[in-house]
């Protein structure tokens, strides 16, 4: 009686704390499960109660990875990035808003990025301080191509 009694417990605690998580922010199904395997939720637990809540529509992989890839757009980050965070976050699907920028979008974004961080100076004559831009936005994940194309805008 007192382990039927202990596995409901864990159960509802564990959804409580998804259910509080899922409250603040959108999750990946495997954040929210690494976030409850700390808390020390049995497996099978964790899986039941996330199956139940994507089957209610409340977790979604998909709705979350467009939400993250959104919010990071903003923030300037390039493709590579975002896909590469998502992928560590457990979302292999490319999100829709991803999807829809084309190269030439991703280029703006650089020279965007660049011009609010360092202003678009031409670096014919600076090769040190180019390779220290190309690096800000390789960081940020744009591809060589893109970051070549913003590397060569100029105020004009």
């Amino acid at each position: 009686m007192a382990k039927q009694e202990n596995q409901d417990d864990q159960e509802h605690r564990a959804r409580a704390t998804a259910l509080r998580l899922l409250a603040r922010r959108e999750h990946s199904r495997l954040e929210l499960s690494l976030k409850l395997r700390q808390r020390k939720v049995s497996g099978d637990i964790i899986d039941a109660v996330l199956d139940e809540y994507e089957a209610e529509g409340w977790l979604d992989d998909e709705r979350f990875a467009d939400v993250y890839a959104r919010q990071r757009m903003d923030l300037g980050y390039g493709p590579l990035r975002i896909l590469g965070e998502l992928q560590q976050r457990g979302v292999s699907k490319v999100p829709e808003c991803v999807e829809e920028m084309s190269d030439e979008d991703w280029c703006q974004k650089a020279i965007g990025i660049r011009d609010k961080r360092f202003g678009l100076v031409d670096l014919s004559k600076d090769w040190d301080e180019k390779v220290r831009q190309a690096r800000f936005l390789n960081r940020r994940g744009y591809s060589a191509q893109q970051v070549e194309r913003a590397l060569e805008a100029c105020e004009g």
